[in-house]
């Protein structure tokens, strides 16, 4: 498993707004969807290209084109659809699997609700999409559940990580590669990352 923090400038800069506790709904849906877009071109550098013919202006080339079917973009509800609108910018032609996984919040156990995985997801990259990773646990359901359905390779895209959480991934899913804003300190005794964003599905739906 390999971790990749950004290092960019502006996923720093626009991280350090989202974490403001005064941000404004608006203010924090728009800049969650800049920096998933952000970290899904760097999820999205190393897929696998093959070259077709085309006819250009010049004539007839042989040029790089995505191997074999597009991604599957794994929005996890309700908060990973902050980050949706912002990955398809940069993979529009992704097909969309939707998993419903939240965390009990007296157990910190992950429960499922409801799942809707594209039935060749074999065939595809799937990137889950999800602004926090806190116990992991939400994101281990997600990814033993892509797996269970036939899925052989996963990427993982984060606005923000705690240590505890990306330990858990690298446990139980070491081949998951990982794309995070920010790796923050650590965990409170209520699962939260610490400094982190507050409640991310909360701030994009408006429902504190």
């Amino acid at each position: 498993m390999a971790v990749y923090e950004s290092t960019h400038s502006l996923v720093k800069h626009k991280i350090s707004l989202l974490r403001d506790h005064n941000i404004s709904i608006k203010a924090f849906r728009e800049l969650a969807q800049e920096v998933s877009t952000m970290l899904t071109m760097e999820a999205t550098r190393d897929l696998p290209l093959e070259n077709k013919p085309l006819t250009c202006w010049s004539g007839d080339i042989s040029t790089p084109f995505f191997a074999g079917k597009q991604p599957t973009l794994v929005p996890i509800l309700r908060a990973g659809l902050g980050m949706l609108d912002g990955a398809l910018k940069i993979v529009p032609c992704a097909k969309i699997s939707v998993v419903g996984i939240q965390r009990n919040e007296e157990t910190l156990a992950a429960e499922s609700y409801y799942e809707n995985v594209v039935s060749d997801v074999a065939e595809r990259t799937a990137i889950i999409v999800d602004p926090m990773l806190a116990t992991g646990g939400t994101a281990k359901s997600t990814m033993d559940l892509l797996k269970e359905s036939g899925c052989k390779k996963i990427l993982a895209v984060f606005l923000v990580a705690a240590p505890e959480g990306i330990a858990h991934i690298e446990q139980y899913h070491p081949d998951v590669d990982m794309y995070i804003g920010a790796i923050d300190s650590k965990l409170n005794d209520k699962g939260y990352i610490l400094p982190g964003l507050g409640d991310a599905g909360d701030k994009i739906f408006g429902t504190l």
